[in-house]
């Protein structure tokens, strides 16, 4: 453990970047934990771009810019792959999370993979409650473990284990999900810490309903790439009932209306296990 890279992405928050690299800085400096910070300038339009500029010589951090906005993920892989050390932390720019815990969760990395903050749920924004819990429960369902927050942006980890799941994780902002899913699913050791969680400074990014439709075929599509079994074996059992409620009513209600519609869903039951089964072997055999 020889020291710790900060990646920051920054997209439009030309108000609470510079406190916030101010106040990195004072909490390593006190620590005595060797560090980096890598601001990674997501193609902002506003004034961010220019003020980091201004301050470069100012500040103890090193900027990396992309042209355009390529997104949240984009921005945290651009950080990581341009980092000198081997563990990593992320943290975001608008000051809601608490910077002072990250020394902390340093140390306690010897023994995970992960260490995770923990936010409140009572403190999340109330519009975003309801697809959070969703969006956990299913996560935590296919994860086949209790996820207390899917999608925490503080947050330490090895650079060599993030590294490993670029080829999945997207660009925009479902980094955290991805490698949380990732970690879970290949059985690799992940603590959650409760943290405190504050009011944003400035406009949040998220769109609800959009991003939380892309959430959930996230977690389904990053299960299957790990566990397939967890996809295929519920959705195969619940034809095949479903054929059998339908022959029921069939063979009681409307005889012989119904019974080549039971067959057919029944089929694609059989044919949904088969499939999962396959998959599964594929994923055992590139594994090993």
């Amino acid at each position: 453990m020889d020291g710790l890279s900060i990646v920051v992405p920054v997209y439009n928050e030309e108000g609470a970047v510079l406190p916030t690299i101010k106040e990195i800085n004072k909490i390593f400096e006190e620590s005595k934990i060797p560090y980096e910070i890598l601001i990674v300038n997501d193609g902002s339009s506003d004034k961010t771009g220019e003020i980091l500029k201004e301050n470069l010589q100012s500040y103890n951090f090193t900027l990396i810019e992309h042209k355009r906005n390529m997104g949240y993920g984009a921005a945290l892989k651009t950080g990581i792959g341009k980092s000198k050390y081997e563990i990593i932390a992320i943290t975001d720019a608008d000051g809601t999370y608490p910077n002072h815990r990250l020394p902390e969760f340093y140390n306690e990395l010897k023994d995970y993979n992960m260490i995770v903050g923990k936010r409140s749920f009572k403190k999340l924004p109330t519009l975003t409650k309801p697809a959070k819990w969703f969006i956990t429960k299913l996560a935590s369902y296919l994860a086949n473990f209790k996820i207390p927050d899917i999608n925490s942006g503080l947050r330490v980890f090895w650079k060599k284990d993030a590294v490993r799941f670029f080829n999945i994780i997207p660009n925009g902002f479902s980094f955290t999900t991805t490698i949380s899913l990732a970690m879970l699913t290949n059985n690799m050791q992940v603590k959650y810490i409760p943290i405190d969680y504050m009011k944003r400074d400035g406009k949040s990014k998220i769109k609800p309903i959009y991003d939380t439709l892309n959430f959930i075929q996230l977690i389904v599509r990053t299960v299957m790439y790990f566990n397939p079994l967890k996809i295929f074996v519920p959705a195969s059992i619940s034809l095949i009932l479903l054929s059998i409620i339908v022959f029921i009513i069939s063979y009681f209600f409307l005889p012989s209306v119904l019974d080549v519609t039971s067959a057919i869903i029944f089929l694609s039951g059989i044919q949904l296990f088969a499939i999962g089964l396959l998959a599964d072997l594929i994923d055992k055999r590139i594994k090993n």
